[in-house]
């Protein structure tokens, strides 16, 4: 049976091994962001990979005008249908300190951009009973720190919607997979110096294609950041106040 991927944000680092990653496996993919250019490019490499077709179609987080036509394209098209959340942004906290109005746009890009589109999506993979959503956060979202905190805060509201939508589709059969990355080697993160337990786009994606095969809820890749993130989670509000992770 034929399957189509959405990729929201499809320019991004980890979007383009996604894309790579399931046209070789012969799926349709609906390339969805704002520089067409640049997506026309990457569905020319998807065909070439062995995609069964490749369609870009504008998409822009902060436009709600542009979510229709994605939806118009994805449930045209027969057999599953999945979709693949990349979209974010994450401009340095002390520039939204600088201009709070930049917070407005990191919340669309992070939360309810992808979030809207997913709930258009929703009603059409609950009737045809099958496929995956691929949210991908950021385990900033874990808890508010004091070097990105818009950041994390969209990324945790994304997570909780995210876990909201497993449980209504759940019962559905579509699977909901909520990723949580570290640093990862990619445009957002140059510039930033040397992260902890820093990761390839390849590397997430070679975890999202096994936590999808297990049916797994929450992925944290590297695998490290669950115990990090858990341990960070527990420390007292008083002590976390005082620290600058």
């Amino acid at each position: 049976m034929t399957e189509t991927w959405i990729v929201l944000g499809a320019s991004s680092t980890i979007a383009k091994a996604f894309i790579r990653s399931v046209a070789e496996q012969g799926a349709h993919v609906i390339l969805a962001g704002r520089r067409m250019d640049d997506l026309d490019a990457t569905a020319a490499d998807a065909t070439a990979r062995g995609a069964e077709g490749a369609t870009p179609v504008m998409f822009d987080a902060r436009d709600p005008a542009t979510f229709d036509g994605i939806l118009d394209v994805a449930t045209s098209r027969p057999g599953t249908l999945n979709c693949a959340v990349f979209v974010g942004s994450m401009p340095p906290q002390d520039a939204i300190d600088a201009d709070p109005s930049i917070l407005d746009g990191v919340i669309a890009d992070s939360l309810t951009g992808p979030a809207r589109v997913l709930q258009m999506l929703a009603p059409h993979l609950q009737t045809r009973g099958t496929g995956a959503i691929v949210g991908v956060g950021s385990v900033a979202g874990d808890r508010g720190r004091v070097g990105n905190y818009v950041y994390g805060a969209a990324k945790a509201g994304f997570a909780t919607y995210l876990s909201g939508l497993r449980n209504a589709l759940g019962r559905h059969g579509v699977h909901v997979l909520t990723v949580k990355p570290g640093p990862v080697e990619t445009a957002m993160t140059e510039g930033l110096g040397p992260q902890p337990f820093m990761t390839t786009a390849d590397a997430v994606v070679a975890d999202i294609h096994k936590a999808l095969q297990k049916k797994r809820n929450t992925l944290y890749t590297k695998w490290i950041w669950w115990p990090v993130m858990t341990v960070i989670k527990l420390i007292p509000e008083p002590i976390f106040k005082k620290m600058s992770i």
